[in-house]
């Protein structure tokens, strides 16, 4: 018994498409014709077709597939692809927690991780920080982090957002000093809540990036008192050294 390309296609669940691919790959070789031309499709392309299929639907590359005598087998063998599967299982958990705690609190798709219960209590700039943050520190960094900005008292992140960019002296002295005896000082490119100097950044280039940050994020008046209030803190632990 004998099939055409297309029921060939249909008894194993594929496309012509896929067919003539396998072809091209040389991971299925060519049948007879007919005297008109047709392919002439037997068992043996059948259980080929069948075991190449198998293949893909491991998600094995077709790159990594080879064909001969025997059968078809993968270069290399499945147990780096199986440790690429069980990475990405890993990466969809994540994702699927992520997203879980994005719908519960009502946060904003980008909301960095952890931060979800936060987003509707931080400003655009300090959202904007964080997902810095994020990049230059990881693991107990951001859990310090997180405590840090969800122990800020309500009242003096308003202060701090409400700032306009001609607050007087008065103004800019009060909500500095409130943000220290707050301990609410995290934005700040000393990071305060850091235990570790970043991933693959240096502690200098981390120190710049969110300085420029800082620049680009918040207005004068905010920068001016973000200024005095490390240098407040510089002071107190010049003291205390002391």
């Amino acid at each position: 018994m004998t099939w055409s390309t297309s029921e060939l296609a249909d008894l194993a669940g594929t496309t012509v498409n896929a067919i003539r691919h396998y072809h091209s790959l040389g991971l299925l070789e060519a049948p007879e014709r007919k005297y008109n031309g047709y392919k002439q499709y037997r068992v043996h392309h059948l259980v080929r077709l069948i075991q190449v299929r198998r293949i893909a639907e491991l998600g094995v590359p077709l790159a990594q597939v080879r064909a001969d005598e025997d059968g078809v087998v993968v270069l290399g063998g499945l147990r780096q692809l199986d440790r690429c599967v069980q990475e990405e299982i890993e990466r969809l958990h994540r994702a699927r927690s992520d997203m879980a705690a994005i719908l519960r609190d009502h946060a904003p798709a980008h909301t960095p991780r952890g931060f979800e219960a936060l987003a509707s209590r931080l400003s655009v700039a300090d959202q904007a920080l964080i997902h810095i943050f994020t990049r230059l520190s990881a693991g107990e960094s951001m859990s310090r982090l997180r405590q840090m900005v969800l122990t800020e008292p309500d009242a003096v992140r308003l202060e701090f957002d409400g700032l306009h960019g001609d607050a007087d002296e008065a103004t800019r002295e009060r909500v500095a000093h409130r943000i220290v005896t707050s301990r609410g000082n995290w934005r700040s490119p000393d990071r305060p809540w850091s235990v570790d100097t970043g991933r693959w950044w240096s502690d200098r280039d981390a120190r710049q990036t969110i300085s420029e940050a800082l620049l680009e994020l918040y207005n004068s008046a905010q920068q001016d008192v973000l200024s005095r209030a490390r240098q407040y803190v510089e002071k107190q632990n010049v003291s205390l050294s002391a």
